[in-house]
């Protein structure tokens, strides 16, 4: 009983005595000050850039396909083959298209005929009618005699009228069959190289409904094209003739450079995101870059030498409510960083009421939409014990740190982009500890 009694009694000093070092730091925090962490304003250039990936593909692609349906008889190109133009590269079994071209020279030949027996048939009937005229005129036949004969020339010559349209027909049918047995020879419409051979020796091609792709011929590979996928936020920044830079997974250290050809009005849409396809002209001397690769695409649109800039954290500092109380007189603080009156800070971090550090009146946050211009902040500057609002309009930013424009900011100024508060021995208020940012 008295052992149990005993290490209750050790129990209770130690928790008290853990009481009383955890008060003791907190006063020793308090009558430290809050905390703040901060980092430097420097001189420095800033690039601005927009990202993006794209495909290679050489600037004219042709898709050669055939006209006619058939077996494949013979292929003479293979992939990566240097061709020329008219050369040929394959070749369809011909014999039902010679066939059917000795079938139609044949009707041709028999059309021709009926043409000529019925010439000879209407300069008859022709001199009958003549013959008539004349003893119609001397009264030796009648009438009738007449107009059969009259009657007759007109029907040879109808009949030779339509004999020389089935003439022209059966030429027709002629030339379309030698057409189809020229088509069973394929030749390269362009001079380039083979990229792609869809077929082999033997196999049956149809072109009943559409002519299918058995080559693919890229015109010239040393100049080759970048069809980029931008977004919608930063086509904007693009224009015709801008230097763009790109890598590829093959070439991981080496950078490529181009220029920007075109900006193509139509959008694409997946998944609800809309991109434009800004094309990129592209040197190829060495060949290394080959059709389909994928390209890491950067754009840079804008580039500034030796001006102030700072890390993208402080310009998101929010401060603790007793640090706004402070610096604007006793008034909260809105999530812009300026004061706020009586009714806190309004909804999407306005400035309500009151006037800021720059004695502008009133000022809206980006998310108020009541005139703030963008390109306006609110940074807090730790000159002593205490920081200090400043208002900066900024210029470009490449993501990390941001250009600023102030006449209160220098270099080497530090600029707050976190605060840690500790309260007394009745606890921390309300928020303090807490790292506030504004997002």
């Amino acid at each position: 009983m008295k052992r149990a009694l005993g290490i209750g009694v050790v129990a209770l000093v130690i928790v008290g005595a853990a009481i009383g070092v955890i008060q003791w730091r907190r006063r020793a925090a308090a009558a430290a000050g809050p905390h703040y962490e901060t980092v430097a304003v420097d001189r420095g250039s800033i690039v601005a850039k927009v990202t993006a990936t794209g495909t290679l593909s050489a600037l004219v692609t042709v898709q050669v396909g055939t006209q006619v349906s058939g077996r494949i008889q013979e292929i003479g190109v293979d992939f990566n083959s240097q061709v020329k133009k008219g050369q040929v590269i394959a070749k369809i079994e011909p014999s039902y298209f010679a066939a059917a071209l000795e079938s139609a020279r044949a009707n041709h030949l028999a059309a021709q005929g009926t043409v000529t027996k019925l010439e000879a048939q209407a300069e008859n009937a022709k001199l009958q009618y003549q013959r008539a005229q004349a003893l119609f005129e001397r009264k030796a036949i009648a009438q009738a005699d007449l107009d059969t004969a009259r009657a007759t020339q007109r029907a040879a010559e109808g009949d030779l009228v339509a004999a020389r349209g089935n003439l022209a027909q059966a030429k027709a049918v002629l030339h379309q069959a030698q057409v189809n047995l020229d088509y069973t020879t394929i030749v390269s419409p362009t001079t380039g190289v083979v990229i792609s051979r869809n077929v082999d020796v033997g196999q049956t091609v149809a072109a009943s409904l559409s002519a299918p792709t058995l080559f693919l011929i890229a015109e010239d590979l040393t100049k080759m094209q970048v069809d980029t996928s931008v977004a919608e936020a930063d086509i904007g920044k693009l224009k015709p003739g801008m230097e763009a830079t790109f890598t590829v997974d093959a070439y991981p250290s080496k950078t490529f450079h181009g220029t920007v050809r075109q900006i193509r009005n139509a959008p694409q849409t997946q998944q609800n995101v809309v991109t434009y396809d800004a094309v990129i002209d592209v040197g190829n001397p060495n060949l290394e870059l080959k059709p389909g690769m994928t390209a890491n695409v950067t754009f840079v649109f804008e580039h500034r030498e030796n001006v102030l800039r700072v890390a993208n954290a402080a310009l998101r500092f929010q401060p603790p409510p007793d640090l706004a109380r402070a610096a604007y007189g006793g008034r909260a603080s809105g999530a812009g960083g300026g004061p706020a009156d009586g009714a806190g800070p309004a909804p999407g971090g306005a400035w309500a009421g009151g006037r800021g550090p720059g004695g502008g009146g009133q000022h809206r946050g980006r998310g108020a939409g009541n005139g703030e211009p963008p390109d306006r902040r609110t940074v807090w500057v730790l000159r002593g014990p205490t920081p200090e609002p400043v208002r900066v309009r900024i210029g470009v930013t490449d993501g990390a740190t941001t250009e600023l424009d102030a006449p209160e900011i220098h270099e080497g100024d530090r600029l707050v982009t976190d605060a840690d508060t500790v309260g007394d021995a009745k606890g921390p208020p309300a928020g303090a500890g807490a790292f506030r940012r504004m997002f």
